[in-house]
């Protein structure tokens, strides 16, 4: 499988919003209804599938970074385990809850991407438990066999993209695991599918596939992009080789016979052998439709070249020397590289010659309008009457991530890559007044983002960004002909004069420097610079030379920060410059950049020569040395772009194009678009304007800062049952008394442990009543009911129906209490909601309270490990039994602003999309633990019930858990005692709690009268009242019951030896006598029994019977009434 990406031996770009998303998406496709969704989708890894591709697809889109195809950095994991015990993973993904079963070797590295999952059940054993092969083997089949036993119709992703399959479920049948079903004791003794329907889900995967996120945005830009610009870099370097005179050879296809210019044909062929050679490699089979490259010169790219086009068969006879208008030389080529196993696509018109020469003017006028048509810096500019604009295409493509185009209807179109082009085709030559010049062709993949934002009045409004991906591609490129080559050194000879030219006297040599303006086609450009006392002259190897004397220079800008820094020269030019300006320099402010990098020969030359002649007012030239406020908008950017050029170390060559060097994430303009996408990945729930300062801290929003005013203020608790969150309450509040008043919140005992939504808001609303008048400012404490996901309890608070009494409360903090030893129900597998009580973005402190005195124990090393894993923010206190006693960990609880930290809210934004309105949907897991309320009168006796309470334990069942109680907790009265006693019971930890019940805290609210004063509340899984009451009874003085009459076939031998003994010296019948031992008759038989021995039976039942019937009468008089007895 592919290699597992570690620094410093942990896991980099575990992305938990990305992991929730993914498997919402995948989840999602389980929520239509009807018999065509199948109630689970079936994942297995390995020999346990046979290698299938489509589970190793869906195990790599689920578990990206971890599994793949290649081997790259799995060798220090072979010297841990095998690569059969990473692949030793079944999955099963239903609607609401996701079973995994995983080993105790791969489950820490499973354990990054999985922790954020919600109700997970997770099948694993410990280490020494997995020690035993057997026992392990049995595990897996066991648990898989539980998975899948409420499900009818199961689905499974057969096939992987590129690789299509038939389906067949006869295949799936002798998968080894599916196989295994059917053992007889482990399995369930029946072919698996004859239990169940399979159904193929691969096609519907593919479409959540395509779908980009943070992730595979990631993956496009670092992996998928450089491959794409390598192709481009490739060909510029090539084409430097290249002279003015060889490049006349170059020809469409790759068939050069001269030595000296085959490197550039395999370079510009290089385009077509990069497509098809990743068609091979790519398995593709549909036959949908995909861009192609292509390499077209001069008049070759008409509309019906580009047509007909095709990259497996390119033209040999078509060069730059006969391409051109009646087969002169081309002014132009064409060229579009496709990336043959992704979206990315670009296409680009170059031309030979500079705009020096008049002959170009015509097409790049044309190229010129295309560009302020795709960006819209000039919509209304006409295009020249001579060209109708039927012969101008503008489109926009989006394509999957096979590079495959889909229609730009579909409703996933913002997540996937889109090409926009645009294409001025059949241009009329109007110098030759005859023919066509060919067409001129741009294109860009760009990538949008959508965020919906939800307005103070209510209203939903959208903001949209993009970011354009192939930016770093010139999007100008010219490379010079023989007329160029002569012009440029006509310009270079100015140095050599000492006096009589237009740029007056040299003062400087050539030295390196940069040119750079605010046009969309400028790119930082390295050349040699070379000053003069009246101007300037720079020489760039593909432009030529460019010359800026005083006549055409209105004002010069020095702009030097520091000796570390660049140095930027800005000239304002004239219009009339225009003409003796390269077309991609042309820009709306008429200003040039130059930049003299710091400690650099042209940097220390200007200070020692240039510097004082152009401040000379006679030198004709308004020289001013300025700060950076002096500087306009424009200005400022595009000295940050150098500075940020110069500071990435990777300096453009004089030879070919710096942009191309400077990577994707150093482009300043992304980090925001990046921001955007994260948020927008996720989904469509609106985001509130006054969340936007903190979720976009860069951007320029002035929100003003929130503060809680008179809000109330709520201090959330949540727990398992047994994991002593009352005690913690109790400890703050007795800790806290003098800070303000204190309110408890706890749902009464006839809620069962089930949250009401309803019944929090009504009491949030009797509370604001009631608190009204004198008095300091109240502190309310929620603690969250039995297993509680406190997501909903949060969305409870904050989606409150009466917009008034929501606006009066704020949350300050959430604090979950866990207990290592109240848990875990089996293994690894925890108690339901634990982990979803622990969420990042809700819980900002983790408070353990058990085994703190034991930080080595494994359990307590587990759970900390998994709750860390689900929330690596949260604040970890050791508070034994909920005793805090650190000031500063009281304070962390009691924070009044945590929750609402930024970094808190982005999370909960990225990972529980609608929060904020209540629609985030939290479901349940496979496991439904449920809560029995038994209430009765009579008092029970303290033995039987600490007797029956630790029964609990040694009764506990495996998977599926049916009958186990894992709580009891209540107010009961013992036969020794007067007083009320609170109880409370923990079957897994055995702890054991019997105290007189107090009310702690007077002001405790939310707790109902009761009738009865006697109550036990169960929780546990399939439990049932009259079983309940049964164990009950078992705890109660037990009721005597009648007794029984007797009989001859009754008595024991015991009686029966009694009676003998008590007659036996009575008078004998005649005929018999004693002889101290035995009974001896006339005949002189002889018996051990008194001969009459049946009588004093009879007499003795007779007797034994009244005395029953009497203690019956009175048992009967007496009444002894039942437990449950009104």
């Amino acid at each position: 499988m592919a290699g597992i990406r570690r620094v410093n031996g942990k896991y980099s770009g575990v992305n938990p919003a990305v992991s929730c998303c993914r498997l919402r998406q995948v989840q999602s496709l389980l929520c239509d209804g009807g018999t065509a969704t199948p109630d689970g989708i079936l994942c297995s890894l390995g020999i346990d599938s046979r290698y299938n591709e489509g589970c190793t697809e869906l195990a790599k889109y689920l578990f990206y970074g971890l599994y793949g195809r290649t081997q790259l950095n799995l060798e220090h994991l072979l010297e841990e385990f095998s690569e059969e015990m990473l692949d030793d993973v079944i999955l099963l993904i239903k609607a609401e809850c996701v079973h995994l079963y995983c080993n105790p070797m791969n489950y820490s590295y499973l354990l990054p991407y999985v922790s954020h999952w919600r109700n997970l059940h997770l099948y694993c054993m410990t280490e020494a438990e997995y020690e035993d092969e057997e026992a392990a083997e049995e595990f897996k089949i066991s648990s898989f066999v539980t998975m899948v036993q409420d499900c009818h119709r199961i689905g499974v992703p057969y096939s992987s993209q590129g690789h299509i399959q038939k389906f067949d479920m006869f295949m799936v049948e002798k998968w080894p695991l599916i196989q295994a079903f059917a053992l007889e004791g482990i399995g369930r003794g029946s072919f698996f599918t004859m239990k169940y329907k399979l159904m193929d889900m691969s096609e519907r995967l593919w479409q959540v596939y395509n779908r980009l996120d943070p992730v595979s945005l990631d993956n496009l830009l670092t992996e998928d992009l450089v491959n794409f610009e390598k192709q481009w870099t490739s060909f510029f370097s090539s084409m430097d080789l290249e002279s003015h005179l060889s490049i006349l050879e170059l020809s469409e296809a790759q068939a050069g016979e001269y030595s000296g210019i085959k490197c550039i044909l395999i370079n510009l062929q290089a385009f077509r052998t990069y497509y098809s050679h990743g068609l091979l490699s790519s398995n593709i089979t549909d036959k949908s439709k995909s861009q192609q490259p292509f390499v077209l010169f001069g008049r070759h790219s008409s509309l019906e070249d580009l047509k007909s086009y095709s990259f497996n068969f390119p033209s040999e006879s078509h060069q730059v020397r006969n391409t051109g208008p009646q087969a002169s030389t081309a002014r132009h080529m064409i060229l579009q590289c496709v990336a043959p196993k992704g979206p990315l696509a670009c296409t680009r018109t170059y031309f030979f010659g500079t705009t020096h020469t008049p002959y170009l003017d015509f097409c790049h006028r044309f190229i010129q309008l295309l560009f302020n048509q795709f960006f819209q810096e000039s919509n209304a500019t006409p295009l020249p009457p001579v060209l109708p604009r039927s012969k101008c295409e503008f489109n926009i493509q989006a394509v999957n991530n096979q590079g495959r185009i889909i229609p730009l209807s579909d409703e996933e179109r913002r997540y996937v890559i889109k090409t926009a082009s645009m294409t001025v085709h059949d241009i009329p030559d109007l110098q030759w007044d005859g023919g066509d010049l060919g067409s001129v062709v741009f294109s860009e993949s760009f990538l949008e983002s959508t965020i919906n934002i939800q307005q103070k009045d209510g209203t939903v409004s959208s903001d949209s960004c993009y970011t354009i991906l192939t930016t770093t591609v010139p999007r100008y490129a010219c490379w010079l002909m023989e007329s160029d080559v002569k012009q440029s050194e006509e310009a270079q000879h100015l140095a050599k004069k000492e006096e009589g030219t237009c740029l007056g006297t040299a003062l400087t040599v050539a030295d390196a420097a940069y040119v750079f303006s605010s046009s969309q086609l400028s790119t930082p450009e390295e050349g040699k610079i070379i000053f003069f006392s009246g101007g300037l002259l720079f020489i760039h190897s593909q432009y030529g030379s460019i010359t800026l004397s005083k006549d055409h220079i209105s004002t010069i800008k020095f702009y030097d920060p520091d000796s570390s820094a660049v140095a930027s020269l800005f000239v304002q030019y004239e219009s009339t410059l225009l003409p003796h300006l390269p077309f991609p320099l042309h820009s709306s402010d008429q200003c040039l950049v130059f930049a003299l990098q710091p400690r650099s020969k042209s940097h220390r030359a200007f200070y020692s020569k240039v510097l004082s002649v152009w401040k000379n007012f006679e030198s004709g030239l308004n020289l001013q040395v300025v700060y950076q406020e002096n500087l306009t908008w424009s200005q400022r950017n595009m000295h940050t772009g150098l500075q940020k050029l110069h500071d990435s170390q990777e300096p453009p060559v004089a030879k070919r194009r710096g942009s191309l060097k400077t990577s994707y994430s150093q482009l300043p303009e992304q980090d925001m678009f990046l921001q955007h996408f994260s948020l927008s990945s996720i989904g469509q729930e609106p985001i509130l304007f006054d969340h936007l300062g903190m979720l976009f801290p860069s951007a320029d929003l002035r929100n003003p800062v929130n503060s809680q005013g008179d809000k109330v203020v709520i201090t959330i608790i949540t727990g398992l049952p047994g994991s002593h969150k009352k005690g913690l309450c109790n400890f703050l509040v007795h800790l806290s008394k003098e800070c303000g008043r204190w309110v408890v919140y706890e749902p009464a005992p006839d809620s069962c442990g089930s949250f009401s939504a309803s019944h929090l808001q009504q009491y949030l609303s009797s509370f604001l009543e009631s608190q009204r008048g004198p008095g300091g400012k109240p502190r309310l404490l929620l603690l969250s009911p039995g297993y509680t996901d406190v997501l909903d309890l949060v969305q409870a608070v904050l989606f409150h129906p009466d917009p008034v009494v929501q606006a009066c409360f704020t949350i300050g903090a959430v604090t979950a209490c866990v207990d290592p030893l109240t848990s875990c129900m089996e293994h690894r597998f925890t108690f339901p909601k634990l982990l979803e009580q622990c969420s990042q973005g809700i819980v900002s402190t983790v408070v353990f309270t058990g085994l703190t005195a034991e930080q080595k124990h494994p359990l307590m090393q587990h759970v900390q490990q998994l709750v860390r894993s689900t929330n690596p923010t949260a604040a970890f206190i050791l508070g034994e039994r909920g005793a805090v006693t650190r000031n500063e960990d009281v304070n962390l609880i009691l924070s009044e602003s945590s929750f609402n930290e930024p970094q808190m809210l982005r999370a909960r934004y990225v990972l529980y999309p609608g929060w904020y309105k209540g629609r985030f949907f939290s479901g349940s897991g496979s496991v439904v633990l449920t809560q029995q309320r038994v209430s009765f009168n009579q008092p029970l006796e303290r033995p039987l019930f600490v007797t029956r309470c630790k029964g609990f334990k040694s009764s506990l069942r495996p998977s599926p858990f049916q009958g186990n109680v894992y709580n009891v907790m209540g107010k009961v009265r013992f036969s020794d005692s007067d007083l009320l006693m609170e109880v409370s019971y923990n079957t897994v930890s055995g702890n054991l709690s019997i105290v007189p019940d107090q009310n702690v805290n007077p002001l405790t609210s939310g707790l109902q009268k009761n009738n009865t004063s006697c109550f036990l509340i169960f929780d546990g899984v399939g439990l049932t009242e009259d079983g309940l009451k049964d164990w009950l009874r078992l705890c109660a003085k037990q009721r005597q019951a009648k007794k029984p009459k007797k009989t001859k076939h009754t008595l024991s031998p015991q009686e029966i030896k009694s009676i003998h003994l008590t007659r036996h010296l009575d008078p004998l019948p005649p005929g018999y006598f004693y002889n101290g031992y035995q009974y001896v008759d006339i005949f002189g038989e002889k018996r051990i029994c008194h001969p009459n021995m049946d009588e004093f039976i009879k007499e003795y039942i007779a007797e034994a019977n009244k005395e029953i019937e009497l203690f019956n009468r009175q048992l009967e008089l007496q009444g002894q009434p039942d437990l449950f007895d009104p």
